[in-house]
């Protein structure tokens, strides 16, 4: 045997013994189904996936961590645990499911399983079609209140949660734990940010 194919055949053989691993692993995880990184409290597993896919697809990673980089998915897990009565958990649970349903006859799927695209498009039609809190002024609703409803009350929940969380507050939104002066007419070129308090 020459060089030359000793020295192919060295090649194959390594370059197979390497792929192969690669891709029956790359099979494998296109079989899985996602799991949680997290133990819930009061949500059960399909009902956590819902939550963390909502989040995900509402406040997904950019320059800035996503929703589920803070957990904010947690955070509302918690928040249902420990602050809804029996009463609210059920209809959490209820408005859940019917929110599933509603996506599995307009999409195919539950939320959960729907690609990033559908998702999108299942949360812009939910935006349309949900009415809108009304302005407040010094903490009245500014005219009557139509039910928001599911999908407006989670949506806020998530935003709540992803602002208050730490990461946010101090690392992304300007931060200034002792307020200095106020100055009304400042141009926001000059102030940057939005400012957590």
């Amino acid at each position: 045997m020459n060089r030359r194919n000793a020295l192919k055949k060295t090649a194959i053989l390594t370059g197979s013994a390497l792929g192969v691993p690669s891709l029956f692993s790359l099979l494998q995880s296109c079989k899985q189904q996602s799991r949680l990184e997290w133990a819930p409290l009061f949500l059960n597993e399909e009902q956590a996936k819902f939550i963390s896919a909502f989040v995900d697809t509402l406040l997904p990673r950019t320059a800035t961590p996503g929703g589920l980089d803070v957990k904010t998915d947690i955070f509302l897990d918690l928040i249902f645990a420990k602050t809804y009565n029996a009463s609210a958990q059920q209809n959490l649970v209820d408005e859940m499911e019917k929110f599933n349903e509603d996506c599995r006859k307009s999409q195919g799927k539950v939320f959960a399983d729907l690609g990033q695209e559908d998702r999108n498009a299942f949360l812009k039609k939910m935006e349309a079609a949900s009415p809108k809190f009304n302005p407040k002024i010094w903490g009245s609703a500014v005219g009557d209140q139509q039910p928001v409803g599911f999908y407006r009350n989670l949506k806020s929940m998530v935003l709540w949660g992803y602002f208050s969380s730490e990461e946010i507050g101090l690392n992304h939104l300007n931060y200034d734990p002792i307020p200095g002066e106020y100055r009304g007419c400042v141009p926001l070129s000059e102030i940057g940010n939005v400012w957590s308090l």
